[in-house]
């Protein structure tokens, strides 16, 4: 048995008129993030965390924004794409630990459903995936509603 742990962690602009995806749903919201892709930083930071904990490199380098193919993707096909290549490794997720730092919308009446959505992609139950959200209490760029974090731990067995 082989354990290992990553980390990840994302951020993006907020701004008007863009659809707000965040943990595989889409939000309703004033703003979006703007990004090449859906902008999904909590996907985007469990990414991360399940490449570099079975030792591969980021999912900039897996998925370039420079490449057009990626320009607008669903993010829960860049974390399934992610999963699959751990997976391909012989590694399975013990558990994901996350949180958001977003001062609005209040997401935690969404967690479930994205709790659902992530455990079905990384073929755990629910029980495994953690989802926290907080806010910067009006402090800096998130505290402005300029933009928003996610950080995810993965902890991975082979």
């Amino acid at each position: 048995m082989k354990i290992r742990i990553g980390q990840g962690i994302d951020f993006h602009r907020l701004e008007k008129d863009i659809r707000l995806w965040l943990g595989g749903i889409n939000v309703p919201s004033e703003k979006g993030f703007s990004a090449h892709s859906d902008g999904d930083i909590l996907l985007h930071a469990i990414c991360d965390a399940i490449l570099g904990a079975a030792g591969f490199e980021d999912i900039g380098h897996q998925f370039p924004d420079t490449d057009p193919q990626y320009k607008n993707i669903d993010s829960r096909i860049l974390l399934k794409r992610s999963f699959d290549l751990i997976k391909k490794s012989g590694y399975h997720i013990i558990n994901i630990d996350s949180t958001v730092c977003l001062e609005k919308p209040k997401i935690a009446p969404f967690i479930p459903e994205m709790k659902a959505i992530i455990s079905n992609i990384l073929e755990t139950v629910p029980e495994n995936i953690s989802i926290k959200a907080t806010t910067t209490e009006k402090l800096g760029f998130i505290g402005k509603e300029e933009g928003a974090i996610a950080i995810a731990i993965a902890l991975l067995e082979k």
